[in-house]
This record gives structure tokens, C-alpha cells and sequence, in this order.
């Protein structure tokens, strides 16, 4: 694995995949999004028990799913950035956090919106929402351990620690409804078995997790590059790609 991360721990290198994947990504999410809310939006059938208020289910269940992608992917860049000491997987750390945080805001939100009209209250101390409520403060914390050190380097330690320690809460947030009597509903799309959702209505739900998966990934891509452009502020190559700009 070290022969595969060595040449990206050069922050120029970094720069440079960063801005190889970001137009992919980019593409990626802005057409599966607008494809996948149409979709969704315009033309999937409504719900015979919820109606129409069921579709909100084309952001919520994508936003839940990609705070926790997120999540993970951030908690794998920190033990990278802690076993192989690579700065920018660190810095990756730093870029993910707010993108997923921002997730896992919209993925509460749009959870209260959505079960104002099933269960008659904006929020409940429900199992899955509270452990969902508990990603966002994980999410925060890194970015606040990261940013309450003056030496940066170990602010960044500080940070993947906390990064790693909360993995904990992903399998909870995921088995909350199997393992407590909660309002939430239990797994639809990620059954063993035949999907709980109709054809019609599980298509573009995957389409938009697929645009938010590629929107995090653009968003994380974007962040990263500023964050590696503002380490190595004082670097030659910074310097003439600034002059250049």
C-alpha cells in the first residue's frame, strides 16, 4: 500500500490527482442529482400510505447514507495519515469533516421535516436520531480539536484520533432499528432480500445517492486543494501556480 501512497505525499502531486478527479466528480454529481430529483420529484408515483410527502425520502435517505460514507472515509484517511505519518491523508481529514457534517445536517433536518407528518413531532429521542444527532457532534469535534491547537501538527494527531474513536457510532447509527424498539423504519435498500421499494421509486433513489456520493467526493476534492494550497503556502510551486492564476 505504502508504494501506492508515496507518490501522493508529495503536497504538488496531491494538487494535481485533486484536480484529475474533481471535473469526474463534478460531472457525475450534477447529472445524477438532476436526473435523480426529477425523477423522483416529477415522475416516481406516490406512496399509497404517505402520498407525496414520501419524496422527500430523495434527500433525506441519500444524505443519511453519505454522512456516514463520509464518516468513514475520513475515519480511513486518519489511520493512514497516523500508521504512514502522510500529511495530506491528514489534511483529507480536515477537508471531509465539514462536507460531511453538512450531510449529516441535511440528513436531520430533512428527517424532521419528514417526521413531523408520520409521527407528529419535529423530533424524538429516537434511537437512529440520536445517534445520528451524535455524527454531527463527532463531525464538529474534529474540526475543533483540529483548530484549537496552535501546533497544527498536533491538532492533526488530536484530530484522527477522534476520527477513528468515533467509528463506534456508525454501526450503531445502522443497527438502531434491529437492536431498539424505535419509530424509525427499518433497512429498505440494503436488505438481503428483494427491496422494500417499488422499481419505479427505488431507481432514482439509488441515482441520488449515487449524485451525492459524487457531490461529497467533489466538495472533499475542492476543500482538500485548499487546504494543501494553504499548508504549503510558502512553497515555490504554490507561489508560481498563484502567479500563474
Amino acid at each position: 500500500m505504502w508504494k501506492w501512497l508515496h507518490p501522493y505525499a508529495k503536497a504538488e502531486r496531491a494538487y494535481q490527482l485533486c484536480n484529475t478527479l474533481l471535473p469526474y466528480f463534478a460531472v457525475v454529481s450534477v447529472l445524477s442529482i438532476v436526473v435523480g430529483w426529477i425523477w423522483g420529484l416529477a415522475y416516481a408515483p406516490a406512496d399509497y400510505q404517505q402520498k407525496d410527502s414520501y419524496r422527500i425520502i430523495f434527500i433525506h435517505v441519500p444524505s443519511a447514507i453519505l454522512s456516514m460514507g463520509a464518516y468513514s472515509s475520513m475515519a480511513i484517511a486518519a489511520i493512514v495519515a497516523l500508521v504512514w505519518q502522510l500529511r495530506n491523508a491528514e489534511l483529507a481529514v480536515i477537508a471531509i469533516a465539514p462536507v460531511g457534517a453538512a450531510m449529516t445536517a441535511i440528513a436531520l433536518i430533512t428527517g424532521a421535516a419528514w417526521g413531523k407528518p408520520m409521527w407528529g413531532a419535529w423530533w424524538v429521542w429516537d434511537a437512529r436520531l440520536t445517534s445520528e444527532l451524535i455524527l454531527l457532534f463527532l463531525y464538529l469535534g474534529v474540526l475543533s480539536l483540529y483548530h484549537a491547537f496552535e501546533d497544527k501538527k498536533a491538532g492533526g494527531r488530536a484530530a484522527c484520533i477522534l476520527a477513528i474513536v468515533g467509528v463506534v457510532n456508525l454501526p450503531i447509527i445502522h443497527f438502531s432499528v434491529e437492536w431498539w424498539n424505535t419509530l424509525h423504519q427499518g433497512a429498505t435498500i440494503t436488505k438481503f432480500d428483494t427491496s422494500a421499494i417499488d422499481p419505479s421509486m427505488l431507481w432514482p433513489l439509488l441515482i441520488n445517492i449515487l449524485g451525492f456520493a459524487a457531490l461529497v467526493g467533489a466538495m472533499s476534492l475542492v476543500r482538500l486543494k485548499n487546504e494543501i494550497m494553504q499548508a504549503d503556502k510558502h512553497r515555490p510551486w504554490v507561489r508560481q501556480l498563484v502567479s500563474r492564476g
